[in-house]
């Protein structure tokens, strides 16, 4: 499939249905509607004929073995996390070359250092990952969440750190469960979901509530805490104060931008008391502090967040005081108590800054030099337990060019340096990086990323752009290999930071959701039409990625701009917007998209459905599908759907541009092993380096 070739002559047979919902008014066809089953013996032939159809394709395209090798090369750097205290000993994760997964470690306060949990040594396959840790107070426990295969269904174990023995679980029904440990350690707070035969049919994936459960108990025994009679799709977060007083429990129903925050006394009554209501419309995370006040990090008149602070025994709104105002220029991400001082992470244009604040007043005392343009992806101080270095602030780091790795700030000497670096030693390639700034269709400026080989535009170059834009997710600079290996071949790479994103607060994410969700897919075409219009590129030379969110991004643009890219690579999308809340958990993302039941807002998602929008008789770019059978967040129907389509749409000796389905049946939404992401990694590129003339290996492109 050289880049001049012609597309399959014949793609695996679908059939096409004259099916048409008639929905307020509008008559909506759904042509492939039996590519949702999965279980349907069409949908199982059609998958197979793809798989057959897509193999031998990509695993013969020019210098895939090549970039293959370069992502393996470039994987072998390895990271490392900042370390989370509990009494002296510090918890981190570490991923060795050669490694397939992080493994999480312990430093005892004599420095002696051991693996705590390796998920490749309990499951050689690869196929299980560490989805979240927490250390007891005292450090001796370690309660964590595995799952396997993809599903992210997490079972909660605990063990004991000096020995490793299992001291409980697995507990099941724990994903997306956080913990909180009382003193003592012999009791935690948790989030499980109800058993399936609680809960009406379709709605296993919901009901979740806030348990206290004592080690080594039957789960069955836990006492219900929170959430009886509540929004079922809400989401907890749970908090404790470091002297096991005060239980502070948030909830957001679904993905929706508000919180609900209650606090409760447990030398008192134990009560939980409302003291934020979701009606506010904002997001805010509280926790009492070891100061003893309660610190309430909140986007309630503030899009670009504050924080305030009261007194836990008076917590209402009447009582807060603002600490560290609104900065309108800046994003307030996170706060950290660092002897007698607050640290204070925030992003500029989705780059990272660290500020110290006086908790008195909240004046600015100082700024904390970084390393560069970069991201801060992990921010922790000692607890109230250590009593050493009490004035280090850690730092996890990472950049582009920069694979994950630790610095250290000492408060006393003023002084930021390197305290561990990611363990692999790996030559990157030489990369200019920088940040411009573009106008979108309504005036609005956005900003974007752009690696290249030049420091200025000096040719037209094969390019690869990615986006996001939802969720109030920000995509901030970080280690590539990829954009790396993209930019050592000669190529551009570019991330734009579009609206809906969080990059420049919650008013740029509402920027771009529900009725203003073109707004995302304007902010991508015009950051493509500037690369174009400034020398970095041109359309036959485009490519674009995106997955999830970034996904239907992909959608829209093919059906939108389809002539301006050359390929695309669309993983795990959401494609079908008007049937997207019947699969897995996507009801509880209407509050971000619109819901197809309602009439106004069916009308925003069938203005820009991107499985609605496809046309015969239009050239579209080449686009590779990547579906992950496991997934349990985006169901692999809409790519099946949205693939068929296209393939009808385009199929025939007049079709130029290949439209393939890549998919993998034991690996889900989220964390995979660096083998998996070395092999996905090396078909996407060279799908994409292929299209638009990039050359992978021995022979650098220069166009």
């Amino acid at each position: 499939m050289s880049q001049h070739s012609s597309a399959p002559r014949s793609y695996p047979p679908a059939e096409r249905l004259d099916l048409v919902d008639e929905l307020h008014g509008h008559r909506v066809p759904d042509p492939y509607r039996w590519l949702e089953d999965a279980a349907d013996t069409r949908t199982q032939e059609w998958s197979a004929a793809q798989d057959a159809l897509v193999a031998p394709l990509l695993s013969e395209l020019p210098g895939r073995e090549a970039v293959a090798g370069r992502i393996g090369t470039l994987l072998q750097s390895g990271s490392v996390s900042a370390p989370f205290w509990r009494n002296g000993r510090a918890f981190f994760t570490r991923r060795l070359p050669g490694q397939e997964h992080s493994v999480l470690h312990v430093r005892d306060a004599g420095g002696d250092e051991r693996a705590l949990i390796d998920v490749a040594t309990l499951d050689p396959s690869g196929l299980t990952t560490l989805d979240y840790w927490v250390p007891s107070l005292e450090g001796d426990k370690l309660a964590y969440l595995l799952s396997s295969g993809g599903d992210e269904e997490s079972q909660l174990h605990v063990v004991d750190v000096a020995t490793g023995a299992l001291l409980d679980g697995p507990i099941d029904r724990a994903r997306n469960s956080p913990i909180a440990w009382l003193p003592g350690g012999q009791e935690l707070f948790y989030v499980r979901r109800l058993a399936p035969g609680e809960v009406p049919a379709g709605e296993e994936l919901f009901h979740r509530r806030v348990w206290r459960h004592r080690l080594g108990a039957d789960p069955a025994t836990d006492e219900l805490m929170h959430g009886e009679g509540l929004d079922k799709t809400n989401y907890y977060g749970v908090r404790l104060s470091a002297d096991g007083r005060w239980l502070v429990v948030d909830a957001t129903p679904g993905t929706a931008p508000k919180e609900s925050v209650w606090i409760a006394d447990l030398a008192g009554d134990g009560k939980l008391r409302q003291i934020v209501d979701e009606v506010d419309s904002a997001y805010c995370t509280a926790w009492v502090e070891r100061d003893g006040r309660l610190y309430l990090l909140t986007t309630l008149d503030a899009p670009r967040w504050r924080l305030c602070v009261a007194d836990p025994t008076e917590p209402g709104r009447q009582h807060w005081r603002e600490l560290i105002a609104e900065d309108p220029g800046s994003v307030l991400e996170t706060a950290r108590w660092l002897d007698g001082t607050l640290a204070v992470l925030r992003s500029r244009h989705a780059v990272s800054e660290i500020h110290l604040h006086d908790p008195s007043d909240g004046s600015h005392l100082t700024q904390i030099p970084l390393p560069g343009t970069g991201s801060v992806n992990g921010l922790s101080t000692v607890d109230s337990l250590t009593r050493t270095d009490q004035d280090t602030l850690w730092i996890g780091w990472t950049d582009f060019v920069t694979p994950p790795s630790v610095h250290r700030h000492v408060r006393s000497t003023g002084v930021t340096e390197l305290l561990e670096a990611a363990p692999g030693a790996v030559e990157v390639p030489a990369v200019h990086t920088r940040q411009l700034a573009y106008t979108s269709a309504d005036g609005t400026t956005v900003h974007m990323f752009v690696l290249s080989p030049s420091a200025e535009p000096d040719q037209p170059r094969p390019t690869l752009l990615g986006g996001y834009g939802g969720f109030s997710i920000s995509y901030s600079p970080s280690y590539s290999a990829s954009a790396l290996a993209w930019v050592e071949a000669g190529g551009v790479y570019a991330l734009a930071s579009l609206r809906g994103g969080g990059e420049e607060g919650e008013s740029w994410h509402q920027g771009g959701m529900r009725a203003n969700k073109q707004n995302t897919f304007d902010d991508f075409h015009a950051a493509a039409e500037h690369l174009i219009n400034q020398g970095w590129t041109t359309s036959p030379q485009l490519a674009i990625q995106g997955g999830s969110n970034g996904g239907l991004l992909m959608g829209a643009a093919i059906t939108q701009r389809p002539e301006l890219y050359r390929a695309v690579v669309c993983s795990a999308p959401l494609l079908d917007m008007i049937r997207y809340e019947e699969f897995l958990i996507g009801r509880i993302w209407k509050d971000e998209y619109g819901t197809a039941a309602d009439p106004d807002e069916l009308a925003w998602l069938l203005a820009y459905s991107p499985y609605h929008h496809v046309k015969p008789g239009v050239a579209y770019p080449a686009v590779l599908f990547t579906v992950f059978e496991s997934d349990s967040r985006v169901d692999p129907c809409h790519a099946r759907k949205m693939c068929a389509a296209l393939q009808a749409a385009t199929a025939g000796e007049t079709a130029t541009h290949p439209i393939l389905f890549r998919r993998e049946t034991d690996v889900g939404h989220s964390t995979r092993s660096i083998s998996r992401t070395i092999t996905l990694t090396a078909d996407t590129l060279s799908f994409l380096a292929n299209a638009t003339g990039l050359t992978f290996g021995d022979n650098r492109s220069g166009a």
